[in-house]
């Protein structure tokens, strides 16, 4: 008894602080994944591929857009599996690090006129590592802030991740839009367009210093106490709940919305 007075408080400390690490890492996550869409659209097909053409100069840099989805099945089986089987704390903070040293390195790359080919090859291997975090983020973030909220009130906590991604995108073209319209063009195409780039390691500094003080989930603690973690949380998956897999991936197709209005419209 005495033990559930001294622990509610903080469990309810705990639910406000996973949400509040759950909402940074996911505007980390977005503003990072915006800022190199909207730069794929305006300022790569002219700095990482060859001008000859410009149809495709831009057709290939959309491309490595779409390269990030092709890393994502392979980060959420890996960083997912070591989430449900070792915490997921630690797996935020590597997805969160992996994700902004990334994003600063798009911003520290030599240009196609600098060192060619290899220009977009380093374009697409870090475009890569970012579709790896970023897949690891969103669901573990969410996973974290439910396995922390009170029952009666997950839906709430673990809302904030979602709000996270939309404030994020916010951010990414609060900082990247206003820049490309003020600044001389010559000036952006040189060194302005890496300013939101090398802007993210001040999310990360951020989201370092809140996501620490999220405590490992009290579900996941007990599982690992009595020795109930799964030996293969994503085959256990797919066996028990197959039908709620499929119904969430029909969900997820409506981002194709959102991708043609940010992307391509831009």
């Amino acid at each position: 008894m005495d033990r559930t007075i001294v622990t509610a408080p903080n469990r309810a400390q705990q639910s406000k602080i996973a949400a509040a690490s759950g909402w940074i890492g996911s505007a980390l996550e977005y503003y990072d994944f915006l800022i190199y869409a909207t730069a794929a659209s305006l300022v790569f097909p002219q700095l990482f591929f060859p001008s000859g053409n410009p149809t495709v100069a831009i057709i290939a840099s959309l491309a490595t857009f779409g390269v990030g989805y092709v890393a994502r099945p392979l980060g959420a089986m890996v960083l997912g599996r070591v989430g449900d089987r070792h915490g997921r704390k630690t797996v935020l903070i590597f997805c969160m690090f992996l994700m902004g040293i990334s994003t600063m390195g798009v911003g520290l790359l030599p240009t196609y006129q600098q060192v060619g080919i290899w220009a977009p090859v380093l374009l697409v291997i870090l475009r890569l590592v970012q579709g790896f975090a970023v897949a690891g983020e969103l669901s573990g973030a969410s996973s974290m802030i439910l396995e922390h909220a009170p029952f009666g009130r997950r839906g709430y906590f673990t809302s904030f991740t979602i709000q996270g991604s939309q404030a994020g995108q916010l951010l990414a073209f609060g900082v990247f839009l206003p820049l490309a319209h003020f600044m001389r063009k010559d000036q952006f195409a040189s060194w302005g367009w890496r300013i939101p780039f090398l802007f993210s390691v001040v999310v990360i500094i951020v989201g370092y210093i809140i996501r620490r003080q999220v405590r490992e989930t009290p579900t996941f603690a007990q599982e690992r106490a009595h020795g109930q973690v799964p030996g293969s949380p994503v085959a256990e998956v797919l066996r028990q709940n197959w039908g709620d897999v499929l119904r969430v991936v029909c969900m997820a197709l409506t981002a194709v919305v959102v991708f043609l209005a940010t992307v391509f419209g831009t």
